[in-house]
């Protein structure tokens, strides 16, 4: 299956935000904990170079956990400063600011030396589709500020706004990059939902993350299902499993695969089968990004 999406307006989205990049002094960058390499658009580094950088662990509730701490090795490596958040509780919220601070000191210092005062810090969050950002930014705010949609391309223009005296956020629509060097970017894009369904073919889609969870999260699938373990487990074998768990059947008693794979996604989506993550950091992996 060829993993591509990239709807007109993400060109207009990225334009929008090269104009006002000048105006920036932190680039916050939201990725799924679940791929955090896979969910970073490269696009971004260029695009906030020579920026103070904070990168969020969104959604990292659904992770595995020592998948999360390694990742949090990871990109502090390369010199950003990292948290782990969840923007539907709220988690990780409190050490946000004093983040955001650390990241702006010398621009904070600049500003007092100069004598401007209260001029807030400006930050610009930015991310790809369905990754949290206006959640985030609703959670962070304490107010629905910027709409939210459990899909991808909900917001589609910028807006300012402004937390408090210290920070002002400019929201923006989450925006892809024209084409996937790595089939296995798009594939992992897709399994989070951060493409358009209706483009998809399903039952490959839940095959290709049979293949993965059989090797890596088995027990945890194979609980959630309540199927026995097999010697010779293969994804559609599985597949069939969770169509009689979940009674799946055409006419006939035929296995309906088409809606087992829906169910199979929506469940790791929603992390009912555990807490997975789907890539683990390697060094150098970051160099070799897409």
């Amino acid at each position: 299956m060829n993993y591509q999406w990239y709807p007109g307006h993400m060109t207009k989205a990225k334009r929008m935000m090269q104009e006002n990049i000048s105006l920036i002094d932190l680039v916050i960058e939201l990725v799924d904990a679940r791929i955090p390499l896979s969910s970073r658009n490269p696009d971004i580094d260029e695009l906030g170079k020579n920026k103070s950088r904070l990168i969020l662990l969104n959604k990292s509730d659904l992770a595995d956990p020592e998948a999360n701490r390694q990742w949090m090795d990871c990109f502090k490596e390369r010199g950003f400063h990292v948290l782990e958040v969840n923007a539907k509780t709220g988690q990780g919220f409190r050490a946000i600011w004093p983040k955001v601070q650390e990241a702006c000191k010398e621009k904070i210092e600049r500003d007092r030396k100069r004598g401007i005062k209260n001029r807030p810090v400006r930050a610009i969050v930015v991310g790809i589709p369905n990754v949290g950002k206006s959640t985030f930014i609703n959670s962070f705010a304490g107010k629905a500020c910027a709409k939210t949609g459990n899909k991808p391309g909900v917001t589609k223009g910028k807006q300012w706004i402004r937390l408090n005296k210290d920070l002002e956020l400019l929201d923006t629509p989450g925006i892809l990059w024209p084409k996937f060097e790595s089939e296995e970017v798009g594939k992992k894009l897709a399994m989070i939902g951060s493409m358009n369904d209706d483009i998809l073919q399903m039952t490959e889609l839940a095959s290709e993350l049979l293949a993965y969870l059989l090797e890596h999260y088995r027990e945890a699938l194979l609980a959630r299902y309540q199927a026995a373990a097999e010697e010779e487990m293969t994804p559609l074998r599985m597949l069939e499993l969770i169509c009689e768990n979940r009674k799946c059947y055409k006419k006939g008693q035929e296995p309906d695969y088409e809606k087992a794979a829906a169910i199979l996604v929506d469940d790791f989506r929603n992390g009912r089968i555990g807490r997975i993550t789907l890539e683990i950091c390697e060094k150098g992996q970051e160099e070799e990004q897409k």
